[in-house]
């Protein structure tokens, strides 16, 4: 090869390299642009809703004013009255999430692997899925108590099966030959753990966890609201029973804002674990 051919191979190399860090920031840019459409819609609905209201058209009595309600969000939070209740809800939520995410991914990967382990408990599984999870939050209740264990043990329950059925499929579904290959260059069982199956079944198993962070706080939340001495659940039955509309839209709020900010910290680390794989083009 020539010196002017290495010469206008490096040139085009050098060209080449910006591109990443171009498209890096279109994507930031549409990132912001859309968070910026997200907002102002959030304002539009809250913008119609306080006319509606004072227009009469909707009944305060059942649909408060949104700028009472925030009212009554800064009241919670400048008094400092939601915040041992939301530590409690988040307590509780935390140790359900992990709990329940890690016994859906070790169940989950155990069963795609052992296929008679998977017949052999596939109807069981089933069955306890079908089960409306609501009827159990009393039987937790008089095992566990009014503490936080109940409330642990009712959101597992929501969140293990979400986590156990998308680890199970995302690990079935890797493509059989490459599974061959990896045997056929000498990989072993946790070979193939590490450097195929986690790797192939992550999208699932992260698809799992943006809805199991929400049905976490739920299960905290139905929990408290059923029986508890603490708990956002717990200020907001107590709202509810004195017919405060404004502090039950105010902890809904509240909760909201909470999974929007773990809900966002998920996105982070999955951008981090799956930065390996390309950009996606919208169509």
């Amino acid at each position: 090869m020539t010196l002017a051919g290495v010469n206008g191979q490096a040139s085009e190399t050098t060209a080449s390299a910006p591109r990443p860090r171009r498209r890096t920031r279109t994507r930031d840019a549409t990132t912001a642009g859309m968070r910026a459409l997200q907002l102002a819609l959030a304002v539009v609905v809250l913008v119609v809703w306080e006319l509606l209201v004072r227009a009469h058209v909707i009944d305060e009595f059942f649909f408060p004013l949104p700028s009472e309600i925030f009212q009554t969000v800064w009241a919670w939070v400048s008094s400092g009255y939601v915040f041992p209740h939301l530590w409690i809800t988040l307590e509780e939520s935390l140790l359900a999430f992990v709990v329940g995410a890690a016994g859906g991914l070790g169940l989950g990967f155990a069963l795609a692997r052992v296929g008679f382990l998977e017949r052999l408990f596939q109807p069981f599984l089933q069955m306890f899925n079908a089960l409306p999870r609501v009827v159990l939050a009393p039987i937790f209740l008089l095992w566990f108590g009014l503490g936080i264990w109940s409330k642990v043990a009712f959101g597992f329950t929501l969140v293990f099966f979400i986590v156990f059925f998308n680890t199970l499929e995302g690990v079935k579904s890797v493509d059989r030959v490459l599974i061959d290959n990896a045997r056929m260059l000498g990989a072993t069982e946790k070979h193939l753990l590490r450097h195929v199956f986690i790797p192939s079944a992550l999208t699932w198993i992260f698809s799992s966890l943006h809805i199991s962070v929400g049905f976490a706080i739920t299960g905290a939340v139905v929990g408290e609201y059923l029986g508890a001495s603490a708990g956002m659940g717990y200020a907001i039955a107590q709202a509810q029973g004195v017919f405060d509309t404004k502090g039950v839209f105010a902890g809904m709020f509240i909760l909201m804002i909470v999974v929007l900010i773990v809900d966002l910290g998920v996105n982070r680390i999955e951008r981090h674990l799956l930065r390996w794989r390309p950009a996606q083009r919208s169509a």
